[in-house]
């Protein structure tokens, strides 16, 4: 089996090293350089995470306390420096180990392997998606809006679902339509765009940001 190992640090020197040497052993490997995009790597559901602690913008802490509600594989904190106190925050975060810089790769690669021998979690991924501070959770069929949940209907949670699942993808309100009611349901299409509506009202409560764009003549596509 190869394992998915994320490997999230703003020094290029380090996650360089450390993609090229778990890829020697049969790894695939995601890379992220700051907070932002391990949250957009962790949607690949990693098998394990090798998270440093001090990234620009969202540093590992907050990073590990953002994903570890929809994440369940084994989270590595990487720092240069321990402190019990920083072990306290650590484990509290949802961090299941630490490894201290400088470390030696033979050993990483054994806690690696300790941490993934013990895992049966990975069994039971989690499928969720991070945009800013929106988080889908798609098993759980929720939304929330930072720690906010969006009381979303389940038609609503469905397009939401359709098309944050194929970002920049445009679809027409007649292929919604088909895809969620079904090509023999009563109705027509019209009420595609009323659910739309719907939708970006209860989004409008938290932000400004329209994550369902409007392409006019075409239909509807997600941005991120």
């Amino acid at each position: 089996m190869q394992y998915k190992i994320l490997v999230v640090d703003d020094e290029e020197d380090i996650v360089r090293m450390l993609k090229c040497f778990f890829e020697s052993r049969n790894y695939r490997v995601l890379t992220a350089l700051n907070g932002k995009d391990a949250l957009r790597q962790v949607e690949h559901q990693p098998d394990i995470i090798l998270l440093d602690i001090n990234l620009p913008q969202m540093d590992g802490l907050q990073v590990c306390q953002r994903i570890r509600d929809y994440v369940s594989c084994p989270i590595l904190f990487l720092t240069a420096r321990i402190e019990d106190t920083d072990k306290v925050k650590g484990f509290s975060a949802g961090g299941d180990d630490y490894i201290v810089k400088p470390f030696s790769l033979v050993e990483l690669e054994a806690r690696v392997h300790a941490h993934l021998r013990r895992e049966n979690r990975h069994n039971t991924e989690s499928r969720v998606k991070f945009a800013g501070d929106l988080t889908i959770d798609y098993e759980q069929r929720c939304v929330f809006w930072k720690e906010e949940q969006l009381n979303l209907a389940k038609k609503e949670f469905d397009i939401v679902e359709l098309l944050s699942q194929n970002p920049g993808q445009v679809f027409d309100k007649e292929r919604i339509y088909e895809k969620l009611w079904g090509y023999d349901s009563d109705g027509d299409s019209s009420v595609v765009a009323e659910h739309i509506r719907r939708i970006r009202v209860k989004l409008a409560a938290y932000t400004e940001k329209s994550y369902i764009e409007t392409v006019w003549g075409c239909g509807y596509k997600w941005i991120r």
